[in-house]
């Protein structure tokens, strides 16, 4: 059985979600980055990452404008949210108010 995107948003556990697109610079910078944040995080939170080009009517409803964006989600709410390329550091912080 497939997981939803509505489902993984609506976890108890913090979500962090990377609305990227195949054709994005900057884009390709986070992957890296994003390994390294999971690694240092382990299971306290769950990375996805949604290409807005397939997934387009995703990006709308949370109104992507521009890649990449980051949010994290908690019980299916955007509890933060930026735009750009971020360090592991930097996307630590912004997630240790929701563990």
């Amino acid at each position: 059985m497939a997981t939803t995107f509505k489902d993984l948003i609506n976890s108890e556990k913090p979500v962090l979600v990377d609305f990227f697109a195949e054709w994005c610079g900057p884009c390709k910078m986070m992957k890296p980055i994003l390994d390294e944040f999971k690694a240092q995080v382990g299971d306290k939170v769950v990375v996805i990452k949604v290409d807005v080009d397939k997934n387009p009517a995703a990006a709308q409803a949370y109104n992507v404008r521009g890649v990449p964006t980051l949010a994290i989600f908690k019980k299916g709410q955007v509890v933060w949210r930026k735009s750009g390329v971020m360090s592991a550091s930097q996307l630590n912080e912004a997630l240790l108010p929701f563990l």
